[in-house]
């Protein structure tokens, strides 16, 4: 098997950060990844989840209702052929954790931003639209997994957090608990936060009112004066049109009689990772 995280490497040598000396301030000040590989660890963060599209292929994804999982508009598009992945192959492991997961659902339907073109260039137009949803099977209803809000308060310099899964930590999520905004322009935000192959879809949390709310989505990893970035779609008003996009998509449960899906791994995370 290929481990084909799918995660764009997008090389943005003309970005510019506001100011060096604020940036490497901004990056000095970024915690550590942490693996959160026990239950304690995890409560809280259990409706953040691995977004499997096949064998060994994955992104991170997060729910943002009972039955919607916000993710990477990439995510859902076979980096070989350029189409889109059938829903029946697609399952949500929410809270995946050390081979076992808090739910597992199939996909009823998917719904890209409606500007987003998986062929074009990589620039930052296309990370700007770069937003999906999945809508699950079956509602997760559980009171250990609780979807998250989303918020548009997502400024300059603002201090974020990332919960995500990545190559060589497939097996759990990670968490960084202080990252943040480096830049805002074309709708992409600019992040200093650490992600890797396999990030795709991490949603980037801002503490509103004492409480963790999705604000932006991960597209990319970049470098922007020789530091590693993250970069991310704007939420706003992509949510939206996601919503209005997925009212219009076909629904896949006639198709393959709402199956229930197994949660076994079967190897899918397999021997060798390859670039997309």
């Amino acid at each position: 098997m290929v481990l084909r995280s799918l995660f764009c490497l997008i090389a943005l040598t003309f970005l510019t950060l506001a100011a060096p000396l604020q940036a490497q301030d901004a990056f000095q000040r970024a915690s550590r990844l942490t693996e959160l590989s026990t239950a304690d660890a995890t409560r809280g963060w259990e409706a953040v989840g691995r977004l499997d599209m096949g064998p060994g292929t994955f992104c991170t994804g997060a729910l943002i209702s009972p039955d919607l999982v916000l993710t990477a508009a990439h995510c859902l598009f076979d980096a070989d052929t350029g189409r889109r992945i059938p829903e029946e192959r697609i399952e949500f492991l929410a809270g995946w954790r050390n081979g076992r997961a808090e739910a597992y659902r199939g996909v009823r339907r998917t719904a890209v931003h409606p500007d987003y073109d998986f062929g074009e260039p990589r620039n930052v137009a296309r990370v700007a639209r770069d937003l999906a949803l999945v809508q699950l099977d079956r509602p997760i209803r559980s009171a250990r997994i609780k979807p998250f809000a989303t918020s548009f308060e997502l400024e300059k310099g603002a201090e974020v957090g990332i919960v995500s899964y990545a190559e060589h930590r497939s097996e759990a999520p990670s968490l960084q608990q202080v990252c943040h905004v480096l830049e805002r322009f074309g709708g992409v935000v600019m992040l200093s936060c650490s992600v890797d192959f396999g990030s795709s879809g991490a949603p980037i949390f801002a503490d509103v009112d004492g409480e963790p709310q999705i604000v932006s989505v991960v597209s990319s990893k970049a470098e922007a004066k020789g530091e590693p970035v993250a970069l991310a779609g704007e939420l706003r008003p992509s949510i939206e049109e996601l919503r209005e996009a997925l009212q219009e998509s076909p629904d896949n449960v006639m198709n393959r009689g709402n199956a229930l899906a197994t949660g076994r791994d079967d190897g899918r995370l397999g021997a060798k990772f390859v670039k997309p």
